[in-house]
């Protein structure tokens, strides 16, 4: 079954931390480049961070040097490292495969992270 859930969310203050988690079914993830998206109220889903099978990574400049995505290829989990929150980070969060390169795949429920004082 295909799958993908996402945890770890919640409300923090600005310059606050945050870990998310991601459990996707190996039909997805194995050898997969695997990416983090997020969406903001009112705004498009957006690509902020990718992680190819062996571990490079990319980010968007929204991000870039605050969070830190990783992942466990045993465990078919990946993760998101949020530091330096902001209140523009407010979204929610969702993984998923490079949907640019693997075509259309359903989305998992999210998880809400909210950034405010």
């Amino acid at each position: 079954q295909v799958q993908l859930v996402e945890s770890g969310g919640g409300s923090v203050q600005p310059g606050g931390s945050l870990r998310l988690s991601c459990a996707a079914s190996g039909s997805i993830f194995s050898g997969r480049i695997m990416g983090w998206y997020r969406q903001a109220p009112g705004k498009p889903r957006e690509l902020i961070a990718t992680i190819a099978n062996g571990g490079s990574t990319s980010y968007a400049d929204s991000v870039k040097g605050r969070f830190t995505t990783s992942r466990d290829n045993a465990k078919n989990t990946m993760y998101l490292q949020m530091d330096g929150l902001k209140p523009e980070d407010t979204a929610i969060y969702y993984c998923n495969w490079r949907i640019d390169i693997y075509g259309p795949l359903r989305w998992g429920q999210g998880t809400q992270v909210t950034v405010s004082s």
